[in-house]
């Protein structure tokens, strides 16, 4: 059956409540895990848990917002639609956008791609007993080895007091694993924006904005991301852009995941037009050269020639806009998916 799961990611938004409940799918969570969008949103994302896994996943969904983590990534089991298929094992990444959680699933694979996902990761967390081996160990990381508090033989007063403690902490382990715990929607974190790019556009034109923060919704929905980027810093961000793009390409050539990009940059709030000021910096092609200077004379232009109707013809010259009231320094998190890119931004400190 795993030779069969396609080897895509979807983007996915969840709300702060206990349940999850599903805000926004892209299309490839139908390739993946069998359901239609429009068949998940609006229910809880608990639903698709596995049962053995609950209890860990509602906790984990909470120390996510509580913590306000970012590019964080958990190995888990979904369930797919079709009850023949059963559970399939996904990672699964994770980060607070202000209130909402936005991140991506794919299917979970070992190999290059899974070690790239891994070790770009701020935190890896392994829940299904089965994916040991996708956990990454960094260097200076604690020994997985089970030591245990160091006892001090010249006292056996405190012998009791260690025993007990020992009794206490495999306790409270066990009873974290297991207890499920419930609470009331959490209140807003940190000030971030999600923003989801068209990856198959050179322009990356803006498909979703998750709120006003840093940027208007109405103002960038439709548009080239890069009309609010600076273009002090945009070549940069376009070489980013193009790395993770190629990262985000699976082991058969596809769309998906690729890990995690940091980057920072100035973000113009008021925006610009880029593609004018692409096409204005854009060198004339040999071939329309060679046309030009094979037009009869009568044809070729000059800035002092006229129309029949007597008119001046003069050149269309760009304008730049005008200047933005302000730049924002934002720091960045790149990652790229089947169904688009996803940019998470935040006001640089």
């Amino acid at each position: 059956m795993e030779s069969e799961t396609p080897r895509v990611s979807f983007i996915f938004i969840v709300d702060f409540s206990e349940e999850a409940h599903w805000l926004y799918l892209t299309e490839s969570v139908s390739d993946l895990l069998g359901f239609e969008p429009r068949e998940l949103i609006g229910r809880s994302g608990m639903e698709l848990v596995h049962p053995d896994e609950f209890a860990q996943v509602k906790q984990m969904h909470y120390d996510t917002i509580r913590e306000d983590k970012a590019a964080a990534l958990v190995y888990l089991r979904l369930k797919h639609k079709n009850p023949f298929k059963g559970y399939i094992l996904c990672a699964a990444s994770r980060t607070v956008v202000h209130n909402v959680v936005v991140g991506s699933v794919s299917f979970a694979a070992p190999g290059g791609k899974a070690l790239q996902n891994a070790s770009t990761a701020q935190e890896v967390e392994v829940i299904t007993a089965s994916a040991k081996n996708f956990d990454l160990r960094r260097w200076g990381d604690p020994s997985p080895m089970f030591t245990g508090p160091t006892l001090d033989l010249s006292s056996t007063a405190s012998s009791p007091s260690t025993s007990s403690y020992n009794s206490d902490t495999l306790l409270d382990s066990n009873r974290r694993k297991t207890a499920i715990i419930s609470f009331n929607s959490l209140p807003c974190q940190s000030s971030r924006s999600a923003l989801i790019l068209d990856r198959f556009s050179i322009h990356c034109t803006v498909l979703y904005c998750s709120n006003d923060i840093l940027l208007s919704t109405t103002k960038v929905l439709g548009r080239s991301f890069f009309d609010f980027v600076s273009s002090r810093t945009v070549h940069n961000v376009r070489s980013s852009i193009d790395v993770i793009k190629a990262w985000g390409v699976n082991e058969r050539g596809q769309p998906s995941d690729g890990g995690f990009g940091f980057g920072k940059f100035m973000l113009l709030p008021a925006g610009r037009d880029s593609r004018v000021e692409d096409a204005q910096d854009a060198p004339l092609s040999r071939h329309r050269e060679r046309l030009h200077s094979r037009a009869p004379p009568s044809k070729r232009y000059s800035p002092h020639s006229h129309s029949s109707s007597g008119m001046a013809f003069r050149p269309r010259v760009w304008t730049p806009p005008s200047i933005p009231d302000h730049e924002i320094s934002v720091d960045a998190i790149f990652s790229g998916h089947s169904d688009g890119l996803l940019l998470i931004l935040r006001a640089a400190s």
